[in-house]
């Protein structure tokens, strides 16, 4: 019994220590040092779900199918939970949970643990990073608690999820949209890549009408990026051109690219724009400049 709560405790720790995080390992884990007996059926009435769950929206078809597997074959792992004032929180397996609800069962074998809220909330994260598709707020949403709770870079954050830190840093930049656009993107009214253009731009008001204009005409994505370079909507966009010839607006594009946000070459000197004090902190990490 000793040797599977040390094993237990290393598939918690390297979880959140190794580069490359993998929840199927840990949760087989957790599976493969649990005895037979310590498998509970829990009721479902009893569960309530994670309440760092990032995911908003669930794929009903797919819940459906899961469903469907489930009466005729059962739940082919158990739940993670911990036990809470009143009932359990699901710690990992919320799909399995709604979808055994749905089949009309009335318990789901689970396995119980203590885990902190912080261990939890990165749990569900993983959970939804690495076996669903997250629209693009949830998964920004997703790398930005990850970033502030395990305390990491883009960089480290990058290799640890298994993606480009360009990648990385293009979604959290939709989260510089309003509210009611972000809304949109949970919606699919806009794609990801609508919505990184549009967060390029710093006027809400035009941010809001391109938004609108993408949804009611359905513009394609080269539409919208054509939209934003005519002179109109640089107007509206509060970017004053000068009506001279720029020779270093190619270092400017590079630039851009490479902060993901505006920058202006002139006069012998370098303008990086920023919003606030976290994107001034990103753009930091990106040049690598360190405070003390």
């Amino acid at each position: 019994m000793e040797s599977r709560k040390r094993a237990l405790g290393r598939g918690l720790e390297e979880l959140f220590n190794n580069e490359n995080l993998n929840l199927d390992n840990f949760e087989e884990t957790i599976y493969e040092v649990t005895p037979k007996d310590e498998i509970k059926d829990i009721k479902i009435d009893e569960l309530r779900v994670n309440p760092y769950q990032p995911r908003k929206i669930f794929d009903e078809d797919a819940l459906k199918e899961l469903a469907s597997s489930i009466k005729e074959h059962g739940v082919f792992q158990p739940i993670i939970v911990k036990k809470s004032i009143k009932g359990y929180e699901i710690v990992a397996g919320e799909r399995r949970f709604r979808a055994s609800k749905l089949a009309g069962l009335d318990k789901i074998p689970a396995i119980i643990r203590d885990f902190t809220d912080e261990e939890m909330m990165e749990i569900a994260l993983l959970e939804n990073l690495q076996r669903e598709n997250l629209n693009a707020i949830e998964e920004a949403e997703a790398y930005k608690a990850l970033i502030e709770k395990l305390n990491l870079t883009q960089e480290e954050l990058s290799k640890r999820v298994g993606k480009s830190r360009s990648h990385i840093t293009n979604i959290l930049g939709l989260l510089r949209l309003p509210e009611n656009v972000q809304e949109m993107v949970n919606t699919n009214k806009l794609s990801m890549a609508h919505a990184r253009i549009l967060s390029k731009l710093d006027n809400v008001d035009l941010i809001n009408s391109l938004a609108k204009k993408v949804d009611d005409e359905k513009i394609s994505v080269h539409e919208l990026e054509e939209l934003t370079k005519t002179d109109e909507i640089v107007k509206k966009n509060k970017i004053i051109r000068k009506p001279k010839s720029n020779e270093y607006k190619y270092v400017e594009d590079l630039m851009r690219d490479k902060l993901d946000t505006k920058v202006k070459i002139s006069d012998k000197k370098i303008e990086i724009s920023y919003v606030n004090n976290a994107d001034l902190n990103r753009i930091l990490e990106i040049l690598d400049i360190k405070g003390d």
